[in-house]
């Protein structure tokens, strides 16, 4: 994909070969009879919500998880029919539009069962248990309350009961998730028991690679899908069989080439200086985008299949990068700033080593407003 196609100066490319490879191999990895949520939440995880939601509905993806009601919304409108379930919180005055759109709300507290009750429409929801990690959620405690609370109130249909665990992305932590999976298992009885029939769902991406005994009726799989490891631990436990393949690169242009002086300083507060005659590069890119400031002297693009050090500090809409040693740059030149160039490559995981952070938090701070493109 060239920018002058698009008519823009920096763009993301998404891979549709390489999500229909993930896909499957998440869907090797859990029995027949489980569902796959694929979790979109966020922009798709930088990867842009409506296309790749498309991607996985025609390659056969059982529901979808979102963050609100907004982006639940969006994909109904989109034509997407299957079940779609907002995994964050939904303002009490949007449940009238969930229920008219077919969409499941989360339901984690006894103060939005209190307006739930209150409401005369069918509302679906999926019961979500604090297991130990302590964001949203029902103590196991409370199942009982809970349960017959719901028992009075028809118009609440329990589609499904979910937990999230804390640490399943690293196989070292295994006591921890047996146990988040004991309390929950302890509330869904309780359910079952008071004659409720639902989906039960614990497995996030690392969940369902590390442990498949908690698969139960779905799982949501998110990071994976995207291509991307939730962890360097759950990589090193399954590296060797697994193979997952990123789906986004993150692309710009060389805008202007110039040389600069030794002794000359660059970029705001001259925060490096030359320390011989240099050739530069200027990038339309910059924090406003998404390339964090955290890059200021230690990132590094691709160029012509060149490593092109970051110069100086990142500025809202533009970087410099050092070109001396890559011959014939020229305007317009291809400028890679996560993924793939003739033999290297800049992944999401050493962008966040370099920053201090995840590769979840790189890829969805991507500016949604920057072009996607599926090739």
């Amino acid at each position: 994909m060239k920018y002058r196609d698009l008519h823009v100066r920096t763009w993301v490319e998404i891979d549709r070969g390489a999500i229909k490879k993930n896909y499957r191999v998440f869907r090797r990895e859990i029995p027949k009879e489980t569902k796959l949520m694929a979790v979109v939440k966020s922009n798709a995880y930088g990867n842009e919500l409506i296309g790749f939601s498309k991607e996985l509905d025609s390659l056969g993806a059982d529901a979808f998880g979102v963050d609100s009601i907004t982006e639940a919304v969006t994909l109904r409108a989109e034509g997407i029919t299957k079940p779609i379930l907002i995994l964050g919180h939904t303002i009490p005055e949007n449940y009238l539009v969930a229920s008219e759109k077919n969409i499941s709300v989360t339901l984690s507290s006894f103060d939005a069962l209190k307006f739930l009750l209150k409401l005369e429409i069918p509302v679906r929801v999926h019961i979500k248990i604090d297991s130990g990690m302590h964001r949203q959620g029902f103590y196991a405690e409370e199942a009982e309350k809970l349960a017959k609370a719901l028992k009075r109130a028809p118009h609440i249909i329990v589609e499904g009961m979910y937990t999230h665990f804390a640490s399943a992305k690293d196989p070292k932590h295994s006591k921890e998730t047996d146990a988040q999976a004991e309390a929950f298992l302890r509330a869904a009885d309780v359910f079952e028991k008071a004659g409720f029939t639902f989906i039960k769902h614990t497995c996030a991406t690392g969940g369902t690679l590390l442990f498949p005994q908690y698969h139960f009726d779905m799982v949501r799989t998110g990071i994976g899908l995207h291509g991307l490891w939730p962890a360097k631990e759950s990589e090193k436990a399954r590296g060797k069989e697994i193979h997952l393949s990123p789906i986004l690169s993150w692309k710009t242009i060389v805008a202007e080439v110039k040389t600069v002086k030794k002794g000359e300083g660059i970029g705001y507060d001259f925060t490096e200086m030359f320390k011989h005659d240099s050739k530069i590069a200027i990038c339309p890119v910059g924090y406003w985008h998404g390339f964090s400031r955290a890059f200021s002297s230690t990132g590094s693009v691709l160029i012509r299949g060149q490593r092109a050090r970051v110069l100086g500090r990142v500025s809202m809409d533009m970087i410099a990068v050092d070109v001396s040693k890559i011959p014939n740059i020229r305007l317009g030149d291809e400028v890679v700033l996560l993924g793939t160039q003739k033999k290297d490559r800049i992944s999401a995981e050493e962008l966040a080593d370099i920053s201090g952070t995840t590769n979840y938090e790189v890829v969805t701070r991507i500016n949604p407003k920057i072009c996607r493109v599926f090739i």
